[in-house]
This record gives C-alpha cells, sequence and structure tokens, in this order.
C-alpha cells in the first residue's frame, strides 16, 4: 500500500509511461502522466503547447499539475523530462513523494525515440538528443531518491521497478 507518490523521472524514452501505466495497474492505485495532464486540461496537444504558448508556460502548467497532485490520494507519475529543471518541481515531489530516476542507456533511448513526439526535440537530431541527455542527466541523479536502471527490456525494469516500490512502501510503512 503506497503512503505517498512515486514520481518517475528521466529522460523521453526511458520507461517512464510504459513501466509507470503497469505498475499503478499492478498496485491498484491511479497513473497520472503530467504531459498528458496538462494537455487534458487545455484541450491542447503538448506539441501544440510548446508552439503556441511556449516551454516557460509548460513549466508553469507541470508545477500546477504537481501542486494539484499534493491534494489527493497516492498515485504513480510519469513527469515530462523537464520537470526536475524547475526547483520548486523537485521540492513539490520531495515533499509528497518518492523519486525514482529511470535510467536507460542513451543508445537505447536513440533507436527507440519518436523526435516528431517530443516538443523540445521536434526538427531535432540525434545529436540534439544527446546534449540534452547530457545537460538533464544530473538533475534526474541529484532529484532521486533511487536509480532504477532500465537497460535490460522492460519485463525486467517492470520486476525491477515492483521490488523497488515494495521496499519503500515497506520503508513507509515502518516510518508511518
Amino acid at each position: 500500500m503506497l503512503h505517498d507518490h512515486i514520481f518517475l523521472v528521466g529522460m523521453a524514452g526511458c520507461g517512464k509511461t510504459s513501466l509507470g501505466q503497469r505498475l499503478a495497474q499492478n498496485l491498484g492505485v491511479p497513473f497520472v502522466d503530467t504531459d498528458q495532464r496538462i494537455s487534458d486540461i487545455l484541450s491542447m496537444s503538448v506539441n501544440d503547447i510548446y508552439s503556441t504558448l511556449g516551454e516557460d508556460f509548460f513549466r508553469i502548467a507541470e508545477t500546477a499539475v504537481l501542486a494539484e497532485l499534493a491534494g489527493v490520494a497516492p498515485c504513480v507519475v510519469s513527469t515530462g523530462e523537464g520537470t526536475v529543471l524547475v526547483k520548486e518541481n523537485i521540492t513539490l515531489m520531495q515533499n509528497h513523494g518518492t523519486i525514482i530516476f529511470i535510467d536507460r542507456p542513451l543508445d537505447q533511448i536513440l533507436s527507440d525515440i519518436k523526435m516528431d513526439r517530443r516538443p523540445t526535440l521536434r526538427g531535432g537530431t540525434h545529436e540534439d538528443v544527446i546534449s540534452q541527455y547530457s545537460a538533464r542527466i544530473g538533475y534526474y541523479r541529484s532529484a532521486a531518491d533511487y536509480r532504477l536502471d532500465n537497460s535490460h527490456g522492460y519485463q525486467y525494469g517492470l520486476y525491477a521497478l515492483s521490488e523497488l516500490v515494495a521496499h519503500i512502501a515497506d520503508r513507509q510503512e515502518v516510518i508511518a
């Protein structure tokens, strides 16, 4: 049983959404994708939000969604790849749950990523992904309470994430 949210952070293509959805289903708790939540609230695609309102607006919207989640029952939350760039977002996640960095090797991300679906990379190249990864990896590592190696495929990643969350839930039980 979760007492706090589980926040998944990491690059696009690292497995936050696919692992998070299945974990939430297995735990019987809601799943929230912050990008999707923002898109639903504004009735716009994430790409349209970026192109018309800009990245700064999107970051503000992320903070609002994380603040909204502070008042709801624990759930599994997949965050946008840039969520950790805003200190307030990290503070909100730290105060209301556990942050897990889904770490997947860059070569695997590059082989899977769909550039046209990533607003910060649209029209970009693999070199842009490498640059973004290099700029953000330190943020993911410093924000995270735990790191999950997602380099061995989906089934192993799901197993490892489930085991990690069970460990976190056990620790929450002892503390509570």
